[in-house]
């Protein structure tokens, strides 16, 4: 790799991407590989710090990877490949276990969301997993990282930890202090039964989410069933504030549109949310469609996603070989 400025980023493999996925992450990965050299991982130790049945696991990865593809990733000019097939993230984030501190982790909310009002029953694997992230992220020395303000924090939490490595082992600038890439204008995609929650693969009706995979039909339908408002479209954003259903279909409507929101509420203003619904599933189905197809056929063609793997997995180890020759020196490790 030359010394451009190198992103990393991790996606579990859940299964099921959808719509929220696309807008937030995926299409800022294809932007991302013009102009940087881009490593993107299917974080496969990262999903077991709860249970998963194996074979889903294996089938979530598989469905990542093609979801990659589907969306514009090129294998040949971006690393991609499954976390577990580089034995450094593991070994390097038990390293960095030993650097970072009780009290960040601590401080760490998303482990407070995840495991909820009982945390005794949670995995120390999901306490930890900030550690295993920055690890993913060192391994490779990344100079960038994109995230949401859901992993913000986390992020913060690396750079920490780096910057502690770096005065411990007498080694200033070893490890960079990672940059977030925080998308410009790209609003949360929520979900279509609740505005107040972000679409997501866990809320029990399928309704609430557009899948990539979802057929021109099964698009139809969730937007007609979505949640609106019964009054017509306002002229301005200070109309919207109290409907967080009608506001998530509008910033739907304006990312895939590339328009403003402005400019979507001026040509709807007046007009009944049907009216926006019919141009937001036609919008969608020209977009999405064609991505859930290609994935479908990538499913299909197993050989080619192990061989993308095995090819991005031989890149990676490379690099992180190479740098763990480095910290081990660094940490007196023979």
């Amino acid at each position: 790799m030359s010394k451009k400025k190198l992103v990393f980023s991790g996606v579990q493999p859940t299964g099921n991407l959808h719509l929220g996925n696309y807008l937030g992450a995926l299409k800022n990965f294809v932007s991302l590989q013009k102009e940087m050299e881009c490593i993107y991982c299917v974080v496969d130790l990262h999903a077991i710090t709860s249970f998963q049945k194996p074979n889903e696991l294996e089938d979530n990865v598989f469905e990542t990877v093609a979801s990659f593809l589907a969306t514009g990733i090129d294998p040949n000019k971006s690393i991609i490949f499954n976390q577990s097939s580089v034995s450094g993230h593991a070994e390097l984030a038990w390293i960095l276990n030993c650097v970072s501190r009780i009290g960040w982790l601590n401080r760490m909310t998303q482990f407070k969301d995840k495991a909820g009002s009982d945390k005794e029953k949670a995995s120390v694997g999901l306490y930890i997993y900030p550690n295993l992230m920055a690890a993913d992220i060192l391994l490779y020395k990344a100079s960038h990282v994109p995230v949401g303000a859901d992993q913000k924090q986390h992020l913060e939490l690396c750079r920490d930890i780096a910057q502690k490595f770096n005065n411990d082992f007498n080694c200033e600038g070893f490890f960079p202090l990672p940059e977030p890439l925080i998308q410009k204008n790209v609003s949360r995609v929520m979900s279509l039964r609740d505005g107040n929650k972000k679409m997501s693969k866990s809320e029990e009706s399928d309704y609430s989410r557009i899948n990539l995979k979802d057929t021109t039909d099964e698009i139809s339908k969730k937007i007609k069933k979505a949640k609106s408002d019964s009054e017509p479209i306002p002229q301005s954003l200070k109309g919207l504030e109290k409907k967080p259903e009608a506001l998530n279909l509008v910033n739907i409507y304006s990312e895939l549109s590339k328009s403003s929101l402005d400019k979507v509420l001026n040509e709807m203003s007046g007009k009944e949310y049907s009216f926006l619904k019919t141009k937001l599933a036609e919008l969608l189905i020209n977009e999405i469609t064609p991505v859930g197809k290609e994935i479908k056929k990538l499913l299909n063609d197993k050989p080619y996603l192990k061989q993308v793997l095995k090819k991005g997995e031989e890149k990676a180890n490379i690099i992180a070989e190479e740098n763990l020759k480095n910290i081990r020196e660094k940490v007196g490790l023979i």
